[in-house]
This record gives C-alpha cells, sequence and structure tokens, in this order.
C-alpha cells in the first residue's frame, strides 16, 4: 500500500514560526490573535499579493451524505480581498434566489477516484465493490492514500472538526503539498500550500458556508499590523 503519499501531523512552514503550532490558535492562547494573522499573512497574504493564490469554494455535500460525485466546487483566481468578496456576494445571490451554485465542470474526487481505480485495474489489481466505495479503503490502491486524505479534508471542511489546526502533508498530481487545516470560531478554511521555498499557486479552501466568515477574519487581519 502506498502510505508515503501522505501524512498527517507532518512538520510544515507554520512550524518555522511557531515552537508549538497544533495550540497555537487555541481559544486560551493569550497572543491566538497575533499568531492568527502571522499564519494568514504567510499562507494567504502573501500568495495572494503574488498572485499565487486561488480560492476554491466547495459545496453539495449535505445532511451527512458524503458521495463523491456529489461534490461540487468552483475556483477563482484571488488577487485581492476584492475579488474574494465579488465571489462571496456572487454566492450569496445565488442562494437568495434559490439559483445554483457556482460549479466547475471538473470533478474534485469522483473524476480522480475513477481513473485511480481504473488505472489500478489496468496494472492487475483487483478491487471489491467495499474497496472501490468506501473511502477509507482507498489507501490500497495507488493515489488512493492521497484521495482519502483529500475526502477527510473536504468532509471536515463542511461538516466540522474540534482540532483548531493539523498540518498535512501530501503527495498530488502537482508536486508535494502543505495542507493547513483550521477550524476556528472565527471560520474554518484550508490552504494548500507547495512546501516553504518551492514555487507553486496557493489554493485557499473553504465550504461556500464560510465565505462570509472567513472573509471577515481576513479583512480583520489585514487592518490589523502583525
Amino acid at each position: 500500500m502506498p502510505f508515503t503519499e501522505a501524512k498527517e501531523h507532518a512538520p510544515g512552514r507554520l512550524h518555522a514560526i511557531f515552537a508549538a503550532p497544533y495550540s497555537a490558535f487555541d481559544n486560551l492562547v493569550p497572543e491566538r490573535h497575533l499568531h492568527l494573522r502571522v499564519a494568514i499573512e504567510a499562507l494567504v497574504g502573501q500568495p495572494m499579493a503574488d498572485g499565487r493564490l486561488l480560492l476554491r469554494v466547495i459545496h453539495g455535500w449535505e445532511n451527512g451524505y458524503f458521495e463523491p460525485a456529489d461534490l461540487k466546487h468552483s475556483d477563482h483566481r484571488t488577487g485581492s480581498l476584492d475579488d474574494l468578496r465579488d465571489v462571496a456576494t456572487h454566492y450569496h445571490r445565488a442562494f437568495e434566489a434559490q439559483a445554483p451554485l457556482p460549479r466547475d465542470t471538473a470533478s474534485l474526487l469522483a473524476g480522480p477516484l475513477a481513473a485511480a481505480i481504473a488505472a489500478a485495474e489496468a496494472a492487475g489489481q483487483a478491487l471489491d465493490d467495499e474497496t472501490r466505495t468506501s473511502p477509507a479503503r482507498w489507501p490500497a490502491f495507488e493515489r488512493g492514500l492521497m484521495l482519502y486524505t483529500f475526502f477527510k479534508v473536504y468532509h471536515r471542511l463542511t461538516y466540522g472538526e474540534d482540532d483548531a489546526y493539523r498540518a498535512i502533508h501530501c503527495e498530488t498530481p502537482d508536486g508535494s503539498r502543505e495542507i493547513h487545516e483550521f477550524h476556528l470560531e472565527e471560520g474554518e478554511f484550508a490552504v494548500i500550500a507547495p512546501p516553504e521555498g518551492e514555487a507553486g499557486n496557493s489554493v485557499l479552501l473553504l465550504h461556500e458556508s464560510q465565505l462570509a466568515p472567513v472573509l471577515q477574519l481576513l479583512e480583520e487581519c489585514k487592518s490589523q499590523p502583525s
């Protein structure tokens, strides 16, 4: 099994900034808000200023369901907070009008999963129905652990999580990526970023319900010097 594809609780760039990043954002930490501003500037502010930030908004899962084909998303190049405000307004208007939410044609899970299963079977690996359909069984085939890792991130961003922060290392088709996942009282989001010093875009990933809270958090962090 290719368990080197991903590792949760892996050191990332915030480990070079904070002595204990896993507790840096806890509500009882006196300097929590300073830590937040520093982390957001490093993970979101700098890539945004450099033109390397993509906003990815997910939706489609609800009422406890998590079928890969039901997960939808839309991607938006984000060079400023105004760009993020425009996306939030677009989603809000669609929601108010009970219109379909923005949706890209590419699939985050279902398409890559089908391709990984087809590749495994073409290589001679026999996969039963449970391995095909149960996310916890996906690590049995190549690229499956990567897909399971992202499945868990999407699930936590949709349905919530107790841990305020976690860092994940994952090998993706675009290369190595750090996933920094935040579940804060101010908002829930993740940043998918190349390792420190390596080129590549960063992705600000969040559920559509978190657009307004995360925008407010970013605005507050920008307005206060770190």
